[in-house]
């Protein structure tokens, strides 16, 4: 495999040291005219995804006095409309979705309170997981745990067992959910910089207030049952969604020496093909390696970036049941150089050298 090399702030690079900078040039160029906001697709981005989240969590309110079988059955469309919310968030944070900072930084703090995120830390977190995704050595900013079979064969047994936890599929969806729209967001590290403690603290407190205020205008309990099934349904397919992003078989992970930032967007991010209407609800996240290479592309740029530039023609495609699928992969294994099963990790690993490109062999 061919290393390509680039700065995470330059968004895209050049295949290989030995590639001409005219190559590099001609792929900024293509992408150039996405990596732009169009104020008039933002707008009609909010009018699909906040103004009708916000007016079906308002039906639905309305239907507990007609059936909760409604209500459960509104939640779905609602979900969706949330999930293309967090789009706009995400949007937001990456400082794309409209021309200026101050504008997306208001956007973004007002949709990260529907979706229960404090916005500065979250922009934090997640620019660190764009800087260090496939990076053996940098695992553990904003990412999915992944450990190495050799890791997990040294780990100790209560390590082991919270490990199996996070990689579950049923605990993925089921706590994945709660624990990362309710629970995580509200937290912060002693270590974390002061803005980030009061990123969380300020989005904490708001959330109390809006919460509360809820509470006293609907009910405690009608509250909880228009908003439960919307966090579950939203937040497990967020959480899915980004569990496949990067995880998946022949996924890209590399020790800081041989790691490429392009390289990992290209090769470690996967591009889902979802159906249309899929595609639509998740805002076109699933053209995740276009998003990694050049973040400042807008969600509503990405597929007609994807398809006017050459480079993302070769990247790797993931079905939607191969993405089920890949829920079974467990742990990076050098000596194959791809994701495997537990199954798997338990077998003895191939005699035959590397694959070129995979950590073993670079190491090599």
């Amino acid at each position: 495999m061919n290393t390509i090399t680039a700065a995470p702030e330059q968004g895209i690079a050049p295949p290989s040291a030995s590639r001409s900078q005219n190559a590099k040039n001609t792929w900024k160029s293509d992408l150039a005219p996405y990596a732009r906001a169009d104020v008039r697709k933002s707008v009609i981005d909010v009018l699909t995804s906040v103004v009708p989240y916000m007016a079906l969590f308002y039906v639905m309110y309305l239907s507990l006095d007609v059936s909760y079988w409604l209500t459960l059955a509104l939640s779905i469309p609602a979900s969706g409309f949330l999930l293309r919310t967090y789009i706009v968030f995400h949007d937001c944070a990456h400082g794309n979705f409209l021309p200026s900072k101050r504008g997306n930084h208001i956007l973004g703090v007002f949709t990260a309170l529907l979706v229960y995120t404090p916005f500065s830390a979250w922009r934090h977190s997640h620019a660190m997981h764009h800087a260090s995704a496939g990076d053996l050595d940098r695992r553990g900013d904003g990412d999915v745990p992944t450990m190495t079979v050799e890791e997990y064969q040294n780990a100790s047994r209560g390590e082991r067992i919270v490990y199996r936890l996070t990689r579950n599929a049923f605990v993925l969806l089921t706590l994945g959910p709660i624990v990362s729209l309710v629970i995580q967001p509200r937290l912060w590290k002693g270590t974390d910089r002061p803005r980030i403690k009061r990123s969380i603290i300020g989005t904490n407190i708001a959330l109390v207030a809006l919460v509360a205020l809820m509470c006293v205008l609907m009910g405690p309990l009608n509250f909880f049952l228009v908003q439960f099934p919307m966090v579950m349904l939203a937040g497990g397919a967020g959480v899915w969604l980004f569990f496949v992003q990067h995880q998946f078989e022949d996924a890209y992970w590399e020790n800081s020496e041989t790691w490429s930032y392009a390289e990992a967007a290209l090769q470690g991010s996967s591009y889902l093909r979802l159906p249309k209407v899929l595609q639509y609800f998740s805002g076109n996240i699933g053209l995740h390696h276009v998003h990694h290479l050049s973040a400042k592309v807008p969600n509503y740029h990405l597929q007609a970036a994807h398809d006017a530039t050459p480079i993302f023609q070769k990247v790797p495609v993931l079905t939607l049941r191969a993405a089920v699928k890949s829920t079974r992969l467990k742990l990076w294994c050098p000596d194959r150089g791809r994701l495997v099963t537990w199954r798997e990790a338990a077998e003895p690993p191939p005699s035959t050298p590397a694959a070129a490109g995979t950590p073993a062999a670079s190491a090599a």
